[in-house]
């Protein structure tokens, strides 16, 4: 074969280095329209590498993981929070249950909202897992955890351009809460599996699920907890069958997810005992009589509530939520439970992901 001329292989080598500058084609869930799109909304358009970029963040060093001082009467203490990607249009700060539970049965997060560039926080409240656990008593009380959500909002930087509070089940309750004295702070709100009224979670658990137990079964809980014998292996041993695994997670306990066991398992009885009761089938602790159902149209943010089907709390009723707030929707999962984000997951996800972005554009 003939060598190739000097003139030929600086032609190649030129042609080679003219399309290596050329711009990149559409990256994964972009079009080659996308950046003229971007350019006439005035919406920079989000990519992938930016999303993951935590150039200039001061929690880079630890993977997006950032101890927040707060201060209490009793102190300052410090409480574990962590951010997943870079949205500056669209953050969920995630309240966990409980109280006392953990910010790690919301780990099914991680498969859903980095796909749609969303991002969010996770966090354990005072007293939960990677936080500190203070033992003093007087620090669980409800005016004083809204504090605690308004000072991680300020540390993090959050603000009604931006701020998207989710709470679960107890974390429902302190969303609530939050927006009926600081909602100037938020984009969007969504309470999920949750009641505006414990009085009225109480009766529907009363009147609804606990007739629909063995009869036998249900005397002997509630033997059990009219001798406080909480620690009694047999409490947990007849609750698990005939109440969560039908209204808390509708699976066999020994296959639900891992984030859920552990969630569950480092839940801080200290805590959560004293405000929510011994377990999840009525309330008795010092949130008994909480009702903010008569207050909610005072909430004019855009709020998404959430109920299961086969939920603790009353379907129904979290519809009903919905309509007594000015912007408020309703979401049913009709598979789900009090967990709806793990037996009904593409209902709770789809409705969760397309509310969230149609405050973002709007809507």
């Amino acid at each position: 074969m003939p060598r190739p001329s000097c003139r030929l292989l600086l032609t190649l080598a030129l042609a080679a280095l003219l399309q290596a500058c050329q711009p990149a084609g559409p990256g994964p869930g972009t079009s080659a329209s996308a950046p003229a799109a971007s350019a006439a909304s005035g919406r920079v358009q989000a990519t992938l590498a930016g999303y993951h970029d935590s150039t200039g963040r001061e929690d880079a060093f630890a993977g997006g993981v950032r101890l927040i001082p707060i201060t209490t009467p009793k102190g300052t203490f410090k409480v574990w929070t962590k951010r997943v990607g870079n949205n500056p249009r669209i953050k969920v700060l995630l309240l966990h249950g409980g109280p006392g539970a953990t910010h790690e049965y919301f780990e099914a997060f991680d498969s859903f909202f980095p796909g749609e560039g969303i991002e969010y926080y996770y966090y354990d409240q005072l007293g939960s897992a990677y936080s500190d656990q203070p033992k003093d008593g007087s620090l669980w009380e409800l005016d004083r955890f809204v504090e605690e959500v308004e000072q991680v909002r300020q540390a993090l930087k959050l603000d009604a351009s931006n701020f998207y509070l989710l709470g679960h089940s107890w974390g429902g309750l302190l969303a609530t809460e939050y927006a009926l004295k600081y909602q100037q702070h938020l984009k969007g709100l969504v309470i999920s599996n949750m009641m505006a009224s414990i009085p009225a979670y109480v009766r529907y658990a009363e009147t609804t699920l606990m007739p629909a137990m063995d009869p036998k079964v249900l005397k002997e809980i509630l033997a059990i907890e009219a001798k406080k014998d909480y620690e009694n292996p047999r409490y947990m041993e007849l609750l698990i069958p005939h109440f969560y695994e039908h209204h808390i997670l509708r699976m066999p306990a020994s296959q639900w997810p891992d984030p859920v066991k552990r969630g569950f398992d480092k839940t801080n009885k200290d805590v959560y005992i004293p405000m929510q009761g011994p377990s999840e089938m009525s309330s008795s602790g010092k949130l008994e009589k909480w009702d903010r159902m008569a207050d909610l149209a005072k909430i004019t943010v855009p709020t998404l509530t959430i109920g299961g089907q086969f939920d603790t709390m009353d379907p129904k009723y979290m519809e009903k939520m919905a309509s007594a707030m000015p912007k408020g929707r309703h979401l049913h999962c009709p598979k789900g439970s009090h967990m709806s984000m793990y037996d009904d997951q593409a209902t709770y996800f789809q409705g969760l992901i397309r509310f969230i972005k149609d405050v973002d554009q709007g809507r």
